[in-house]
């Protein structure tokens, strides 16, 4: 099994939207990928409440079944329309992917 996390930061305002309207958007289209990819076994995603200064703004905490099923959600055309929109929000980003053991 394979954890997949990504945190975001984001722009203060993109494309004439604020922060806080981008970041709810962004929560819900990735809250809504479960329904159209298979491959993911679990997906929680979190707008963080603290706000402090080595806070990002945006979560996301995954699993898969492996290596190559988190490959195909990556390229999955729905995950793509996600990322689009997410490059278009974001000021940073950090991804880490790990395999659990004992799973």
């Amino acid at each position: 099994m394979i954890r997949h996390i990504v945190c975001w930061k984001f722009l203060g305002h993109a494309g004439g939207t604020p922060r806080a309207e981008n970041l709810r958007k962004a929560k819900a289209m990735l809250e809504d990928l479960p329904g159209k990819i298979p491959e993911i076994l679990s997906l929680e995603v979190g707008i963080d409440s603290t706000q402090g200064p080595a806070s990002f703004d945006l979560a996301l905490n995954g699993t898969f079944a492996s290596a190559s099923a988190l490959e195909t959600y990556q390229r999955h055309p729905e995950h793509v329309n996600v990322v689009g929109f997410l490059r278009l929000v974001q000021s940073g980003k950090m991804v880490v992917d790990y395999e659990i053991s004992g799973q």
